[in-house]
């Protein structure tokens, strides 16, 4: 049986706990995971990073076949469900924590990005410059176990009925035909 292809992507865009969600919808994504990237120290705690002071922002580590979606289309769906153009902030969270930023792991994740990018200011998507930062990957780390799959595991939770569910719910209206 021949294996099946699989890359990866890590993106930042806000609580983690929202892209999450998201993704875990995406027909072609095999696995979410939450966690922390692009800080000072190894291993750190929820704790630690919601302070503001080890530099790692939350995101999600998406692995997923890209036979059957492209890098593009990830990426067009994270412009879609965030903010890119608010400086370490979505929503009420504020700090570099929650910055929008996309951690290539390849040259031509890279030139996706830039490309992405590059047309979504040509068409003027947003009203404000993208300010979402391409930098070259970082150390990945998972996040509590207590953080993975939360959306799933508490549905009813304020904090993902009023900003988790309005994330999803754009994406299942902008991207239908992209839903498991």
């Amino acid at each position: 049986m021949a294996e099946q292809n699989r890359e990866t992507a890590i993106l930042g865009g806000g609580c983690f706990w929202c892209l999450e969600a998201v993704f875990q919808k995406v027909k072609g994504v095999e696995e979410v995971v939450s966690g922390y990237s692009g800080g000072y120290i190894k291993n750190p705690a929820y704790r630690e990073v919601t302070s503001g002071r080890t530099g790692h922002a939350e995101v999600v580590q998406i692995h997923f076949n890209p036979d059957a979606i492209s890098y593009e289309v990830l990426l067009s769906i994270f412009f879609t469900i965030h903010d890119p153009t608010t400086l370490n902030r979505q929503g009420a969270d504020v700090g570099t924590q929650y910055r929008s930023v996309i951690f290539y792991l390849s040259d031509e994740q890279k030139r996706t990005a830039e490309k992405v990018m590059a047309h979504l200011e040509e068409q003027k998507v947003y009203e404000n410059p993208i300010v979402t930062q391409l930098v070259e990957e970082a150390q990945f780390y998972k996040a509590e176990e207590y953080h993975q799959n939360y959306f799933r595991s508490n549905p009813d939770q304020p904090y993902c009925r009023v900003v988790i569910e309005p994330k999803v719910i754009k994406f299942r209206n902008n991207f239908a035909e992209w839903m498991k």
